[in-house]
């Protein structure tokens, strides 16, 4: 059975393909990340994103900042979507073909609505803590993410999100 395109995810959708027409992200990277959330529905993940090199500070360490979409299909009705914006620390070790990497980072999350599979978000905008390992494979990247969703007790009741993706990153 297919599901439809709510409203909001579709509005998220074009959201993201404006930015990618925005020249501060010509030379952005494409993130695509796929996984399942702690509401046991599919989870899709939308980014683009640019790297930075932080080396004069730390051998291997870098500032990936990322924007874009986060999609949440629903099946009681309530879909959702946020704008997200995530700023993480990546460390890259060893010189090797696959360079492994580990990263964390605190963004932000602007919610379309505070309603999702019968969960109460209470606010609109939710922090977003995020962790990821991954490997270099071919001319991209794939990575293992744990992400949490919370609006830090800002208003109760504090019901976040949490979500595990394995995302492809692919320089455009």
């Amino acid at each position: 059975m297919v599901k439809s395109v709510s409203p909001r995810a579709l509005w998220g959708s074009l959201l993201l393909g404006a930015m990618l027409g925005m020249p501060t992200f010509a030379n952005a990277d494409l993130y695509v990340a796929v996984g399942k959330n702690s509401e046991s529905e599919s989870t899709v993940k939308l980014e683009l994103d640019r790297e930075y090199s932080l080396a004069h500070w730390q051998p291997g360490l870098s500032l990936r900042l990322a924007g874009g979409v986060l999609l949440l299909p629903g099946n009681e009705g309530d879909d959702n979507a946020a704008l997200i914006v995530t700023p993480a620390f990546r460390y890259t070790f060893a010189d090797t073909a696959t360079q492994p990497f580990v990263e964390a980072g605190i963004g932000g999350a602007l919610f379309l609505n505070t309603r999702y599979e019968g969960r109460n978000l209470s606010t609109a905008f939710q922090f977003e803590d995020r962790v990821a390992a991954g490997l270099h494979v071919g001319r991209g990247e794939v990575a293992l993410a744990f992400t949490h969703y919370s609006n830090a007790d800002i208003k109760k009741p504090n019901n976040g999100l949490d979500m595990v993706t394995l995302g492809y990153r692919h320089p455009l």
